[in-house]
């Protein structure tokens, strides 16, 4: 078994380990399939539906008007992809966005992001989240697909030490890191799932 083999393997140990669905995919394209199958499968997000029939507000009513279908958040892909996204999301009656994220708080289906970094011990994904958009999509979310290109993992936190660095140069930053679905134990120790995010994460990665 090579190095990168042993890595992949260990990280989908890890992630699975705290709810992650893990899957490999050899494409962007098939990441994007898996999306789009993913979202026609789940039920509609029904943050919104409860209330909407009730005499609203102006902006009560404008909010319930940005849940009458189903929404993918794709913030931060490359323009060509993203496009390709958007039109096969058109052609299943998906709304594909990648900004406006503050125009859909009322409920996202589908974030769809691409990683920076995976580290292994922990199953972790690493973001650079320095965009607005991104944060908001990957919070927000109903559930989070997450692409990480699997010469982007390595084996502990400290081995992403030069690369951290890097990021944490820029100004403003926000890095973000992610390990399995949103949890909490708060409520009378109680553990749930998706309180403080998504309800589900599921780690795509791509042989690169």
């Amino acid at each position: 078994m090579s190095e990168r083999e042993r890595l992949t393997r260990l990280f989908e140990e890890k992630a699975k380990a705290v709810s992650a669905l893990v899957s490999t995919v050899a494409s962007m394209d098939q990441a994007l399939a898996y999306a789009l199958d993913v979202c026609d499968k789940k039920q509609a997000c029904q943050l919104l539906v409860s209330g909407c029939e009730l005499p609203l507000s102006g902006t009560g009513e404008a909010l319930c008007e940005t849940k009458q279908q189903k929404v993918l958040a794709a913030p931060g892909l490359e323009r060509e992809t993203f496009a390709k996204l958007k039109g096969l999301a058109a052609e299943r009656g998906v709304l594909c966005i990648d900004t406006g994220m503050r125009q859909h708080l009322g409920g996202v289906d589908i974030a769809f992001t691409v990683a920076d970094f995976g580290i292994a011990e922990t199953g972790t994904l690493v973001f650079d989240s320095d965009s607005e958009e991104q944060r908001l999509a990957t919070m927000i979310a109903e559930f989070h697909l997450a692409v990480l290109p699997v010469s982007k993992i390595r084996e502990k936190s400290f081995d992403l030490e030069e690369e951290l660095l890097v990021l944490l140069r820029k100004s403003p930053n926000y890095t973000a890191f992610v390990t399995g679905a949103s949890r909490t134990a708060d409520i009378e120790r109680v553990l749930a799932l998706g309180v403080h995010g998504p309800l589900e994460l599921h780690i795509l990665l791509l042989e690169d």
